[in-house]
């Protein structure tokens, strides 16, 4: 049967509804409206007539709140901030809950609330360690009527209060214990949540247990704290400024006071993939300026996808968090380092599946091969099927099918590419946007999603690059897909067009779906197999247009939000879920935790195969853990009181990874190939990816190469290796195992042995 509307969404996508009924003409298209060449391509830079942008719940149209010294930069949306910039509720005029680890924030007229919260709340599918103000940073007497973002970096912001007498910023950042306040007009006020125990007191820094936590305040040299029930303050000597840190423990104040004046003004990540040694590597680095004395280092604290990846010594302090363990490093910078799983255009060819049934299979989907312009998240769905049969349909010497595929994908770009159809692209110069119309599940209002719906228009793409590299050009219709790309995942931090990784959040190492970040929990993030999905694409398009820039950072990105998945989505280690929580996998994660449960349903099968679909050869990277692949299913059998009824083609494909004896068991008991599969899926590529698995045996991540395009792939007692050569001269791929394979140009190879 096909499934209900589609993940996170089906709430979203009524409210967007009765909007664009109730308020179509609050953002009504141009008359003037100018079509922007790209290519062969173009996009508008008006939205269509009728259609709406991004709004607050009431439906009234929202600019981004930032001060004059950022007006003129892209706004990451869709970040762990967000809220600071995007008001979705109007009678919220300073921010949501945000959660940076270990600390939250929340701010407020007063201030910044300041939290860190070491007990979770379980209950039920979900658990959360929720925002309380255990302190409220400020100035005497500011009363600011909104806050707005006054600068960021790429993972720090700076929230922003003005009052009209007192002006109030504060730094911020993922894995920061530190915050670095600055104002003018009063002096410091800092209202604790609870009477404040004081436990060191030497002047210029104040340490004081408040609910439980020990913080560390620090005001310029040669001034003092002064502490008054619940209020503490400081005339800071006449400066401008004061820092706040809360302690691992009590022991850690000596370290963490000599810090106190190295003000965190920035942060960057860089990152390498070293394609010869098979691994990516990236260093995260802190800028700082000394607002007295010469000191400039700091610390930070480690989620567990960095520091189990990480060479750089750190030191025995630690926090918790909605992560698990955070571990804290003595420095400015850490590098991490991790092997690189390949991503495949097509699984090998073996002898597995039928060629005969293969082929009717795969002429099924090619007699029927059209793709719908209902909206970008179905159209792109409808992309994503298609195009992970080409592969398959030329592997099997079915070239008619694969032209009839190709034909239809190139059609179906070609309509959304052009503006003025259908279906089309907008760009929005207020927030530095490119939004696909007819939108769905809020990527128009809330600007939700871009990198979930853009993923399948970028990784088809690429299957149509690597047949018809011409096609691909930029000044063909290769341009309209890096405006895809640089909307989605922008790896340029000068652009002026689109923010840096608009969805990514380097730091928490996975991306973030909504826009706005307008909930208590945080952001949140369900299908991360869908951002996944856009990573493996951009590996594939830039191999096949020759963008080795695009390329790296497809595998920076996958290898990175592999690692997440992995710890956090599927708790691969069983270390980072509470101890009471009743569940080993997640639907979805939020800032302050993580929910066994989807926006739509609480069948187990969507909840668990939500972090699958969609299946394709980006998705070897699960088999990373094959034990927690094993686990995740049993908890979905025990859940449903026996195997799956609804995805199961996903969810034989997610058991492939692991067992793929047991997955094509599953498929032949079942009946598999008689039934309509998931909306984009098909039984061409489902029988293929399940019969070629159970021929060459699951993934083997343990052997790595020289190629981005490689896999291995073993038995038990064989291996087989795999790769693709998107370029124009034949190419010997060398294994981690010692084994090499010549790939002809323009083609896959494989040899087992």
């Amino acid at each position: 049967m096909r499934p209900p509307t589609h993940p996170r969404r089906l709430v979203l996508a009524l409210t967007a509804t009765a909007v664009a009924v109730a308020g179509a003409s609050l953002v009504p298209g141009s008359a003037n409206a100018a079509e922007i060449p790209v290519g062969s391509g173009s996009y508008s830079d008006t939205r269509p007539p009728g259609a709406v942008g991004p709004s607050d719940s009431a439906g009234n149209p929202v600019l981004p709140q930032v001060t004059e010294a950022v007006a003129d930069q892209p706004v990451p949306t869709n970040d762990w901030w967000s809220s600071l910039v995007f008001k979705r509720y109007a009678d919220i005029p300073h921010s949501q809950p945000m959660y940076g680890h270990p600390l939250s924030y929340r701010a407020v007229a007063e201030g910044l609330e300041v939290g860190y919260q070491t007990e979770p709340t379980v209950a039920g599918v979900a658990y959360h360690y929720h925002h309380a103000a255990d302190l409220t940073l400020g100035l005497a007497g500011l009363d600011s009527p909104d806050t707005k973002a006054d600068g960021w970096s790429d993972w720090t912001v700076t929230p922003y209060w003005a009052d009209g007498d007192r002006t109030f910023r504060a730094t911020i950042g993922h894995g920061s214990p530190f915050v670095y306040a600055e104002g003018t007009g009063a002096g410091a006020e800092i209202a604790a949540g609870n009477t404040p125990e004081v436990f060191a007191d030497e002047g210029a820094t104040l340490g004081v247990t408040v609910n439980g936590r020990d913080y560390a305040l620090f005001a310029p040299s040669g001034s003092d704290w002064t502490v008054s029930g619940d209020t503490i303050s400081s005339d800071l000597g006449g400066q401008d400024y004061y820092s706040v840190a809360v302690l691992p423990d009590r022991s850690a104040l000596d370290l963490y006071a000599q810090y106190a004046y190295s003000f965190v003004t920035g942060s960057t990540v860089d990152w390498t993939y070293d394609e010869t040694a098979g691994q990516v590597s990236a260093t995260y680095t802190l800028e700082t300026e000394a607002r007295e004395g010469t000191e400039t280092g700091t610390v930070q604290a480690l989620y567990p996808h960095q520091w189990q990846h990480t060479t750089d010594e750190l030191t025995e302090h630690g926090y918790v968090s909605p992560r698990g363990e955070m571990r804290v490093r003595d420095g400015a910078a850490f590098t991490t380092t991790q092997d690189v799983t390949g991503v495949l255009p097509t699984l090998p060819a073996s002898d597995g599946p039928d060629q005969a049934r293969l082929a009717t299979f795969v002429n099924e989907v090619a007699a029927d091969a059209e793709i719908g312009f209902g909206d970008t998240y179905w159209s792109g769905k409808e992309f994503g099927r298609l195009a992970q049969v080409v592969g398959i349909a030329d592997q099997i010497g079915e070239t008619a099918a694969r032209d009839a595929l190709l034909d239809a994908l190139r059609a179906g770009f070609e309509e959304w590419f052009t503006a003025g159809g259908a279906a089309e692209f907008a760009y929005d110069a207020e927030w530095r946007t490119l939004t696909g119309y007819p939108a769905s599940y809020g990527s128009d209002q809330e600007l939700n999603d871009h990198h979930f719906h853009y993923s399948y228009f970028v990784y088809a793409a690429a299957v149509v690059a690597q047949y018809d590299p011409a096609w691909a050009a930029d000044s063909a219709w290769g341009g309209m897909v890096n405006e895809l790309i640089g909307d989605a995942a922008n790896p340029a931090r000068d652009d002026e067009r689109y923010p840096f990784l608009r969805g990514f959040d380097v730091y928490a190492g996975h991306s973030w779906a909504a826009g706005h970040q307008g909930f208590e929990a945080g952001n949140n993030q369900e299908s991360s197999s869908e951002s996944v999905n856009l990573s493996a694409g951009l590996v594939l398009w830039g191999s096949a247009t020759g963008d080795t820039e695009l390329r790296d950072l497809g595998v920076y990105l996958l290898t990175t939000e592999s690692e997440a998945i992995r710890q956090y989505w599927f708790d691969g280690d069983e270390q980072n879920f509470p101890a009471d929580y009743q569940h080993n996998t997640v639907g979805m994660v939020w800032g302050n935790g993580a929910a066994h449960s989807t926006w739509w349903t609480d069948n187990p099968e969507e909840i668990h195969g939500i972090n699958v679909l969609p299946v394709t050869g980006g998705s070897l990277h699960l088999a990373r853990d094959k034990d927690a692949i094993l686990r995740n299913l049993a908890e979905l059998v025990a859940e449903n009181g026996g195997p799956p009824v609804e995805w199961k083609e996903i969810l034989w494909e997610f058991q492939a990874l692991a067992d793929p004896a047991a997955a094509r068991a599953a498929y032949e008991s079942d009946g598999g190939g008689t039934y309509e599969p998931e909306a984009g899926e098909s039984w061409a590529h489902v029988y293929h990816w399940l019969y070629t698995l159970d021929a060459v045996g699951a993934p083997d991540p343990t052997v790595t190469a020289d190629s981005p395009t490689a896999a291995a792939f073993s038995d038990g007692t064989t291996t087989t290796y795999t790769a693709h050569n998107h370029g124009d001269s034949e190419r010997t791929v060398t294994f981690s195992d010692g084994t090499t394979l010549t790939v002809p140009p323009q083609s896959s190879a494989s040899h087992t042995g």
